[in-house]
């Protein structure tokens, strides 16, 4: 799998509504030893979801960069940008109620 940088481009992030693409796009990330990342398309918002044991059992989330999104889950559900049963794994991270935003 391609090396990306940061931020995710989201032109690269799979559409995983519908269960069969969710379980595909799983799936193919197993298969490469990536992590896991999708979202899934909920009306006007979104749910986005991340898991790093797609990865492999030699893939670790740092310290860092587990403190970082957990701080942003924080963050944005107290700012009611996102619903109160999104959650910050250690390895699984999901958003729920992520709002849309229009593209150019």
């Amino acid at each position: 799998m391609q090396s990306l940088p940061t931020p995710y481009p989201a032109d690269l992030v799979p559409d995983a509504t519908a269960v069969d693409a969710f379980n595909a796009t799983y799936k193919q990330a197993k298969r490469q030893n990536a992590v896991f990342i999708a979202v899934e398309n909920q009306g006007r918002r979104w749910t986005v979801k991340a898991d790093a044991l797609t990865a492999g059992p030699d893939h670790t989330v740092g310290n860092e960069a587990y403190d970082t999104v957990r701080g942003s889950v924080i963050r944005l559900n107290s700012a009611r940008e996102i619903h109160s049963d999104s959650s910050a794994g250690p390895v699984y991270f999901v958003l729920y109620g992520v709002e849309t935003e229009p593209r150019p």
